[in-house]
């Protein structure tokens, strides 16, 4: 049902001087087409005092304070010896941080090596978080999975199972209690971190939905722009498996499944499907029973605590 990891994700440079209001200094032909491809960010202290061992020019590199006063103690041909060392590399990007002014020698070398020179007022500390959580979310590892996202009481929700299962029909009742569509059919799943992961709907089928019989709708012209979300968090995975008589189903819920995403286990409930179960109400009691897990409560070890108790009674 995966599809393939993407082996390799990039994001255009020009992007992210429009995301944080990035100042050009310099702009080397072709500035478009300069892709970035790691999330990390280096400060050059260490590459300017002229260590290059693990120096990787694939990374933005950022100047910040403590770069610009080393630089400003150096001697002028120290200092231009110490830049031309640093940008001959061709780092894919440098930016000063705080507005700090570039040498002159910055400018003539990176004109030299077409280096992308750009310029922030954001603090250096502040601006490398900024663009490090924002690189991590563009440069995220990600997979496409088969099923309806949905967000119920703040939890984001995967509903999976076979096709025709009644997957888009139990997120339209969701929608008409309040709920909100992330997507439909596909979801795309990113790993922003070692902890999270993050779904949203491919750009093409966003914000619509097949219900069979009826076709392609919009939830947002249909419902308005309060029943779609761009993103999620995915929490909880639901799937839902045709009812078999004599099968055996969990009916305390003390013990919690996991399904791997990513190499990040979420937990996961298996649904038995048949006419008859309101599938909605059942999708909201999970999302609150989860919610509740959170918070320290769970309610099948309270309930098995209180069995424990009669038994052990005389």
């Amino acid at each position: 049902m995966d599809n393939n990891c993407k082996s390799t994700k990039s994001v255009a440079l020009t992007k992210l001087i429009k995301e944080f209001n990035l100042s050009i200094i310099y702009e080397p032909p072709g500035l478009d087409s300069v892709m970035i491809t790691r999330p990390e960010v280096n400060r050059p202290g260490l590459p300017l005092a002229g260590f290059f061992d693990y120096f990787d020019p694939e990374r933005i590199h950022i100047i910040g304070r403590v770069e610009a006063i080393y630089l400003a103690k150096c001697t002028p041909q120290e200092r231009r010896d110490k830049l031309h060392e640093f940008m001959k590399r061709k780092p894919v990007c440098i930016i000063t941080a705080r507005n700090i002014g570039p040498y002159p020698e910055m400018i003539e070398f990176a004109e030299e090596f077409k280096i992308p020179l750009l310029k922030t007022s954001v603090s250096t500390n502040s601006f490398i978080s900024s663009v490090i959580s924002s690189l991590n979310v563009h440069l995220a590892p990600t997979i496409t999975r088969h099923g309806v996202l949905v967000e119920v009481y703040g939890e984001g929700i995967l509903i999976t199972g076979d096709s025709g299962i009644g997957k888009s029909e139990t997120a339209i009742e969701l929608i008409k209690r309040g709920h909100r569509l992330i997507a439909d059919d596909a979801v795309e799943i990113s790993k922003v971190s070692e902890k999270t992961l993050v779904g949203r709907a491919p750009e093409i089928i966003r914000h619509y939905m097949e219900l069979r019989g009826i076709g392609i709708i919009d939830i947002r012209r249909i419902f308005g722009v309060g029943a779609v979300k761009e993103t999620e968090k995915i929490q909880l995975v639901i799937n839902f498996e045709p009812w078999i008589e004599g099968k055996i189903y969990d009916r305390l819920g003390i013990e919690t499944e996991y399904v791997d995403i990513l190499g990040i286990k979420v937990p996961s409930i298996n649904v038995p499907v048949r006419p008859g179960r309101n599938l909605a109400v059942i999708m909201e009691i999970a999302a609150m029973n989860s919610r509740l897990k959170k918070m320290g409560y769970n309610t099948a070890e309270e309930f098995n605590k209180k069995l424990e108790e009669i038994y052990k009674q005389p």
